[in-house]
C-alpha cells in the first residue's frame, strides 16, 4: 500500500532515473554475470513461459546446464523454486543475483521470459542478450502502457540488444520485430519460413508435426502449443543441438504447470490454464472444442486494479461462443470491487450463466454441476500460488488443488 503510494505521488522522471540506476547497482554488485553466460530472452504476449520450459527441457535433455525463468518458477540445472512474486521479471537485483548463481552453478544458458513491464522498468538493462524469441503480439497492457504502439515499443527493445533473432513469422506484426541488422530466424505453420510445421495433427491426447520431413510429437494441446515448440526447435536447433535429442525432450513433457494442464481425466475431464487474454482463452477454448466431444463447462473471470478492463467484453463473447455452461467468478480483484468485475464480463454474456463470487464455491459448482465426458477449463490462473485482493494483500492459492481436494470428496 505505502509503496503504491509513493509510486503515485513521485514525480515519472524520477521514478525512471530510479529505474534506470538500479540495474547498474545491480550489474556492478553481482559482477555483471550476463558477459560469462549465453542469455535467451523469449517475450511476446502468450506463449512466453512454456516457450521457456520447452527450451529449458531440451537443453537438459542435451545435458547442457541451464537456468531459467518463468511466471512459474525459477530454475537453475535440477533446482526449481516456485515464482512466489506475482511478476514475471524479478526486479533488478534478483534478476542479476539469480545470473551470478547461474555462474557459480556451472550453467553456459540462461533463458528468460521477457516482459513488457520488466523493459519499462528497465529490469533487462546490463543483461548481454545473445538471442531474442518473439512468439507473438496482441492487445494486452493497454492501461500500463497507454497505448498498443508503447506496448509494442517495449518489447522491441529487447530486440535491438540481440545479436539473433527468433520470429514467430505467422503473427501480423512479425515484420518489426524482423527490421533489424541481425542473424534472423523464423518459423511458422502458415508460410514459407526456416523451421516451418507440417502435417499438423491436433488429438485429444497429444499433438503432432513435421518439418522437413522430421516428425515431432508432444504431449501438449492445441496449435498455439505447436507454436511454442516450433520457437524452441528453432532456438535449440541454432544453439547446435541434435534434433534427435530435440525431438526426445519434446516427446517426453508431459504438463507445463498450469498450462492446459489436466487435473482429472475420469469421468470427466478438468483442465486448468492461464489463459488471461481474449487471444489465449480463444485458443484454449478452440482447442477443447477440436478435441473433445462432452459439454464444454467454463470458469473464468477478470484481473482487477484497472488492468485490462476491455478484456471483460471479449471475455463474456468468448464464453457465450464457446461454452456450454459458464460460471464467471473472482480472479485476482486487488482494489477493484470482485462483484463489479464479475459484472462488467456478465454483461456480454450471452447465454444463461451462473455468477458465484467466492472462486472456491465456482470451482466446486463446475465440478458438481459435470457429467460424464464433459470438460470443464478454468481459467485465469493457471499454478500462480496467489490471489491478490484489496490493499495488494496475497491469498495462497491454487485452482489445481482445490479441484483434487473437492473432487476426492464425492
Amino acid at each position: 500500500m505505502i509503496k503504491t503510494i509513493i509510486k503515485k505521488i513521485t514525480p515519472r522522471f524520477l521514478l525512471n532515473w530510479y529505474y534506470q540506476f538500479l540495474p547498474i547497482l545491480g550489474a556492478v554488485i553481482y559482477r555483471f554475470p550476463s558477459k560469462k553466460l549465453n542469455i535467451i530472452g523469449v517475450t511476446g504476449t502468450n506463449g512466453k513461459s512454456s516457450t521457456v520450459e520447452l527450451i529449458t527441457s531440451i537443453f537438459q535433455e542435451a545435458d547442457i546446464k541451464v537456468a531459467s525463468i518463468t511466471s512459474i518458477r525459477f530454475q537453475i540445472n535440477d533446482n526449481i523454486w516456485k515464482n512466489k512474486l506475482k511478476m514475471t521479471m524479478p526486479g533488478r537485483f534478483k534478476i542479476q543475483k539469480f545470473l551470478r548463481q547461474a555462474v557459480r552453478q556451472g550453467c553456459k544458458y540462461v533463458i528468460l521470459e521477457i516482459t513488457s513491464e520488466g523493459i519499462k522498468q528497465h529490469r533487462h538493462k546490463l543483461i548481454d542478450f545473445d538471442t531474442a524469441v518473439f512468439t507473438n503480439l496482441n492487445k494486452e497492457h493497454i492501461e500500463a502502457h497507454g497505448s498498443f504502439d508503447n506496448y509494442k515499443n517495449e518489447k522491441l527493445k529487447l530486440f535491438k540488444l540481440a545479436n539473433t533473432l527468433i520470429v514467430n513469422l505467422d503473427n501480423e506484426h512479425a515484420e518489426s520485430f524482423l527490421n533489424f541488422k541481425k542473424d534472423k530466424i523464423t518459423f511458422s505453420i502458415n508460410q514459407e519460413s526456416d523451421y516451418k510445421g507440417e502435417n499438423i495433427e491436433l488429438l485429444p491426447n497429444y499433438s503432432s508435426f513435421k518439418i522437413k520431413n522430421k516428425v515431432f510429437k508432444t504431449n501438449l494441446l492445441g496449435e498455439f502449443n505447436i507454436y511454442n515448440c516450433l520457437a524452441a526447435i528453432a532456438v535449440c536447433s541454432n544453439e547446435g543441438i541434435d534434433i534427435s535429442i530435440i525431438q526426445k525432450a519434446l516427446e517426453s513433457i508431459k504438463v507445463i504447470a498450469g498450462r492446459m494442464e489436466l487435473v482429472i481425466d475420469t469421468p470427466f475431464k478438468v483442465y486448468v490454464d492461464y489463459a488471461h487474454t481474449p487471444d489465449a482463452l480463444e485458443n484454449v477454448y478452440k482447442t477443447i472444442k477440436q478435441t473433445e466431444q462432452g459439454r464444454m463447462i467454463c470458469v473464468l473471470g477478470s484481473c482487477g486494479g484497472g488492468r485490462d478492463k476491455w478484456k471483460r467484453e471479449e471475455f463474456g463473447k468468448l464464453s457465450s461462443q464457446y461454452c456450454d455452461e459458464i460460471i464467471l467468478t473472482n480472479e485476482d480483484p486487488y482494489d477493484e470491487n470482485p462483484n463489479q468485475i464479475v459484472e462488467d464480463i456478465s454483461k456480454h454474456v450471452t447465454k444463461k450463466h451462473k455468477k458465484i463470487i467466492d472462486r472456491e464455491e465456482a470451482i466446486k459448482e463446475s465440478i458438481s454441476i459435470a457429467k460424464d465426458n464433459d470438460v470443464i477449463i478454468i481459467t485465469g490462473k493457471g499454478s500462480e500460488p496467489w490471489m491478490v485482493v484489496k490493499d495488494n494483500k496475497k491469498i495462497p492459492w491454487d485452482d489445481r488443488e482445490i479441484v483434487r481436494e473437492f473432487r476426492g470428496r464425492l
